[in-house]
C-alpha cells in the first residue's frame, strides 16, 4: 500500500508551492476567524422558521455533528496536508470523479460564504451610517481584502490573529452585558409547537454557526509542523466556537421579543438596543466593533477559497492560470481575483439567507464525502502515515456522516429550488468534466 504522497501533484518539483509560515496560534485564529461571523449574523434566520426552542435543538444536533466531524477530519488534514482539502482526500479515496464532487461542493461552500459575510458587513455599516449603501460596501470588501491577501500569507495570518482576538473578546463582553437582561419567559414565548419540521427547518442556519471551520485544511500546506499544529488548532477552535455560539444564541433570545431579530443582518446590536435602550451609545459602539468579527471571517474565507481554486487548478481540474503564484509574495493572486468576481456576482444576484443556504449545502455534501473518504482510506491505505487518529473510530466519523446526511436531507426538503440549482449545476459540470477528460484523471493543463 502507498505510504507517501509521491503520486500527488504537489510532490512534483515543477508544481507551484506555498510558503510554510503559520504557527498554532495563528492557525487557531484562522479557524475561529473563518467561522466567527456566524455568531454575529445569519443564525438568527433560524428563529423565523423554528422558534427559539426548535432552533436550540437544531443547534445542539449540529454541534454534535461538528464535534465528531472535526475530530475525524483532523486525521485527514494531518495525514494529507494539501491545499485541496476534501478534494484531495476524495481524489485519493475514490479517484478523479470523487475528487470532482468533493471539490465542487467545497468550492460552493467557500465561494458563497464570503458574499454572505460581505453583505452583512455592508448591512452593519449601513446600520451605523444610513447614507452608506449596502452593496457597494460589500463589493469594496472584496477589493480591500484581496489586496491584503496578495501581499503574503504570513501577513494575512498576523492580521487574522489580531481581528480574531478582538472578535472573541467582543463576544465575551457582549455576553457579559446581556446576561442581567436575560429572561427565560422571553426565550420560550411565542414559539411554534416543537416538531421534526420546526427543528429541521432551522438546520441550515444552525450550520452557519460553524460552517467553514473545515477551511483550515486549505492552508495545511502553509502550516509549520502540521503533525502537531493542526490538531491543537482544530480542537481548541471548535471548543471556542461551541461556547460562543451557544452563549450568544441562548442569551440573545431571552432579552426581548426574539421575533424582531429573526429577519435582520445585525441581531447583536439590536439585542443591545433592546437591553439598554435605542439611544444607548454602547449599541452603536458594539456595531462598530462588530465589524471585526465579520472582517475576520471574510478575510479568512478569502484565504480558503483562493487555496481551493489554486489546488483544483494545480491538479488540472480548473484552468492552469488559477494555479499561478505571485513571484514576490508566493500567493495565488489569480485565484484570489477570480473568486472575488464570483462572490461579487453572488452579492448582486442573491440575498443573504439564500446565499447561506447554498453555502451550507455545499458544506454538508463535502462533510459527507470527507467522512466516507476517511473510512475508505483506513482500509485502502492502512500504512499511510497518520500523525493524528480520529478518536472513537469508527463511531465518530460514522456519526458525523449520518448527521451530515440528515442535515443535507433537511436542507433539500425545505429548499427544493436552491437544491435543484446546486445538484443540477454539479451534474452539468460533472458531465462536462467527463466529456473533456473521460474516465482518465485530468492531466495538468
Amino acid at each position: 500500500m502507498p505510504t507517501t504522497d509521491s503520486h500527488h501533484p504537489i510532490a512534483e518539483n515543477h508544481q507551484p508551492t506555498l510558503k510554510k509560515v503559520i504557527n498554532t496560534t495563528q492557525l487557531w485564529a484562522i479557524a475561529v476567524g473563518l467561522v466567527i461571523s456566524g455568531e454575529y449574523f445569519g443564525w438568527n434566520y433560524g428563529w423565523a422558521s423554528s422558534g427559539t426552542i426548535g432552533f436550540l435543538i437544531a443547534t445542539l444536533l449540529v454541534t454534535v455533528m461538528y464535534i465528531t466531524f472535526i475530530f475525524s477530519y483532523t486525521e485527514l488534514t494531518t495525514s494529507i496536508p494539501h491545499a485541496g482539502g476534501a478534494f484531495d482526500y476524495a481524489n485519493r479515496a475514490f479517484g478523479h470523479v470523487g475528487g470532482f464532487i468533493a471539490g465542487f461542493a467545497t468550492l460552493v461552500d467557500f465561494l458563497l460564504a464570503p458574499p454572505a459575510i460581505a453583505y452583512a458587513l455592508g448591512s452593519y455599516v449601513h446600520f451605523l451610517h444610513p447614507l452608506i449603501p449596502v452593496i457597494p460596501t460589500a463589493v469594496a470588501m472584496y477589493v480591500i481584502f484581496i489586496g491584503i491577501n496578495i501581499f503574503g500569507i504570513k501577513e494575512s495570518a498576523r492580521f487574522s490573529l489580531f481581528v480574531t482576538i478582538l472578535s472573541v473578546a467582543e463576544l465575551l463582553i457582549y455576553i457579559a452585558v446581556i446576561v442581567p437582561y436575560f429572561k427565560t419567559e422571553n426565550f420560550v414565548a411565542n414559539n411554534p409547537p416543537i416538531s421534526t419540521n420546526s427543528i429541521f427547518a432551522g438546520i441550515p442556519f444552525a450550520i452557519w454557526f460553524f460552517v467553514a471551520i473545515e477551511g483550515v485544511a486549505m492552508v495545511a500546506e502553509e502550516v509549520k509542523e502540521p503533525r502537531t499544529t493542526i490538531p491543537k488548532a482544530y480542537i481548541s477552535s471548535i471548543i471556542t466556537l461551541v461556547v460562543l455560539a451557544l452563549g450568544v444564541m441562548v442569551l440573545s433570545g431571552g432579552v426581548g421579543d426574539w421575533r424582531t431579530l429573526s429577519t435582520i443582518d445585525y441581531p447583536l446590536p439590536e439585542t443591545l438596543s433592546m437591553a439598554l435602550g435605542k439611544n444607548n451609545s454602547l449599541s452603536k459602539i458594539f456595531a462598530s466593533l462588530g465589524l471585526f468579527g465579520l472582517i475576520a471571517s471574510f478575510h479568512c474565507n478569502t484565504i480558503s477559497y483562493s487555496r481551493q481554486l489554486f489546488a483544483l487548478a494545480r491538479a488540472g481540474y480548473l484552468p492552469a492560470f488559477l494555479a499561478s503564484v505571485n513571484k514576490k509574495y508566493q500567493t495565488p493572486h489569480w485565484a484570489l481575483i477570480v473568486g472575488g468576481l464570483v462572490g461579487t456576482l453572488a452579492i448582486l444576484t442573491g440575498t443573504t439567507d439564500k446565499i447561506i443556504i447554498m453555502s451550507v449545502l455545499g458544506a454538508v455534501v463535502m462533510y459527507g464525502t470527507s467522512m466516507v473518504s476517511l473510512l475508505v482510506l483506513r482500509k485502502k491505505e492502512p500504512l499511510l502515515d497518520r500523525p493524528y487518529l480520529a478518536p472513537f473510530y469508527p463511531y465518530f466519523p460514522i456519526i458525523a456522516l449520518l448527521l451530515s446526511f440528515v442535515c443535507m436531507c433537511a436542507i433539500v426538503y425545505y429548499n427544493v429550488g436552491l437544491s435543484l440549482l446546486f445538484f443540477g449545476s454539479m451534474l452539468v459540470c460533472l458531465v462536462g468534466f467527463l466529456l473533456i477528460f473521460g474516465v482518465k484523471a485530468p492531466q495538468k493543463i
